[in-house]
């Protein structure tokens, strides 16, 4: 009554089975891995460009401003209240999202 349609053993399942493999590549690369590295970019050209008195976050939530850049040195020193520095690496440091966004505080 019913006839059941299987797909042939042949050399198309070999070809469409690296097609499929490869189209899932291309998936993951547009959708995955383009826009971490166009964002790790980013990230590397603000702490590249990085001045004194640019409002940073860092990678645990506190808020501040770059107070000493420290050339040549792995920290930066920021200034987190009043009278109050710290310094944090430079690869914890994130731009302030009020400032991505043009709203001042």
């Amino acid at each position: 009554m019913f006839t059941l349609l299987q797909a042939q053993p042949g050399a198309n399942s070999g070809l469409s089975m690296f097609l499929m493999i490869g189209l899932m590549f291309v998936i993951v690369y547009f959708f995955m891995i383009r826009p971490q590295r166009k964002r790790q970019k980013e990230i590397e050209t603000f702490r590249n460009g990085l001045a004194i008195g640019d409002k940073v976050i860092t990678a645990s939530g506190v808020y501040g401003t770059v107070k000493s850049l420290n050339q040549g040195e792995q920290y930066l020193t920021i200034e987190i209240a009043k009278g109050v520095e710290i310094k944090v690496d430079r690869n914890f440091v994130y731009q302030d999202a009020s400032q991505q966004q043009g709203v001042q505080k």
